[in-house]
């Protein structure tokens, strides 16, 4: 596969990835439902205070995502739109990203942490990124990429950086 045939490849498969209804747009519902399967996979109420977390943390997510990628202001990001544009800027600067993720990926930590407190461990990451439509074996190996020192716990910060390098597709 030449570089160009493989980047398009990544971008398309970082569009399927937040394109939760395969609608061939990314929108608020995309992120809603996102939120929604998360906390019925952990078994987290809606209206607990993690529950709360997840789901403002995804219209958050939703919000920055859409400032970034939706240029025609239709409250949609089409697959043109990320590539060519929310691809580019993310790529131009990471900690906008890192900015607009955080509170989903702390929130979902929490809820994917045996112990409630915010550092889920390996098997809790896989098991969110398998709810969030990523291949099991693809979901383990990303999980174990993010515990390089083999505690079995993954945290905040490793969990977001590891996110924005995913969606600027290098």
């Amino acid at each position: 596969m030449e570089a160009e045939e493989l980047h398009q490849h990544r971008v398309a498969a970082r569009f399927a990835a937040l394109d939760q209804d395969g609608s061939g747009y990314v929108s608020r519902e995309d992120f809603t439902t996102a939120a929604r399967r998360l906390l019925s996979e952990f078994g987290t109420p809606y209206r607990s205070d993690r529950g709360q977390a997840v789901t403002l943390g995804a219209e958050a997510f939703w919000q920055g995502f859409a400032g970034i990628a939706d240029v025609d202001g239709d409250q949609r990001v089409s697959r043109e739109e990320f590539a060519n544009g929310a691809v580019k800027r993310l790529r131009d600067n990471p900690q906008r990203f890192a900015g607009i993720a955080r509170p989903f990926v702390r929130a979902v930590l929490a809820v994917a942490a045996p112990d409630g407190q915010g550092r889920a461990d390996t098997a809790g990451v896989a098991r969110a990124l398998r709810v969030l439509g990523v291949e099991p074996d693809a979901a383990a190996r990303a999980a174990g990429a993010l515990d390089p020192d083999g505690s079995g716990r993954i945290d905040e910060e490793r969990a977001v950086d590891a996110l924005a390098r995913y969606f600027m597709v290098a």
